[in-house]
């Protein structure tokens, strides 16, 4: 794949090859990304849609949404300014499950410089960890991609129950909606 000058990668061409589509536009308030689909959000194609993930009631009850959404209205995230992707988009499983070689850093770079999202929340510390290269506390991270700012969120998985703080959540709701509305899916500037 030929890498454009501006250091991102054909990001769009391996859309197709994704086990759930990401949603991303330009000017979006908010990214959340994960690390990986469960099997079961890979099954029917939707995000954080294993019983159990409490990430779209979470979501609902901190007003991210106006409404509870159903993991396959997850397209209608972007009519509030948020976006979803995760770190590897080809193979499904929690994290110690998946290959040493699963997460792709440079894929959600490329993403980051193509569509120059406001904030890019990770919805598990591993997955930031991954991401930055090292240790990470949960928060608003002293970190900048550009413009982009980041956050570290603990996990809704069902499995991560012992490390839930609805706290973390509560911090990054208010960091989202002190950031303004931006127009989502301009060109860039």
């Amino acid at each position: 794949m030929r890498r454009p000058r501006d250091g991102s990668a054909d990001v769009r061409s391996a859309m197709t090859d994704y086990l759930v589509p990401d949603v991303l536009a330009h000017g979006l308030r908010l990214v959340f990304c994960g690390t990986a689909p469960s099997a079961a959000s890979a099954a029917v194609k939707a995000y954080y849609a294993k019983p159990g993930n409490g990430f779209w009631s979470t979501l609902h009850r901190l007003k991210f949404t106006d409404r509870l959404l159903r993991p396959e209205e997850y397209p209608e995230l972007l009519l509030s300014g948020i976006g979803l992707t995760d770190l590897c988009k080809t193979v499904s499983g929690n994290d110690d499950e998946l290959p040493p070689d699963a997460l792709d850093v440079e894929s959600l770079r490329a993403k980051i410089v193509l569509y120059r999202p406001g904030l890019v929340a990770f919805t598990s510390k591993h997955g930031a960890q991954v991401f930055f290269g090292g240790k990470i506390e949960y928060g608003l991270q002293e970190a900048r991609f550009g413009k982009t700012r980041f956050f570290v969120c603990c996990s809704t998985s069902g499995r991560a129950r012992r490390f839930w703080r609805e706290e973390v959540w509560q911090e990054l709701s208010e960091v989202f909606r002190a950031r303004p509305p931006a127009r989502v899916g301009g060109s860039k500037p």
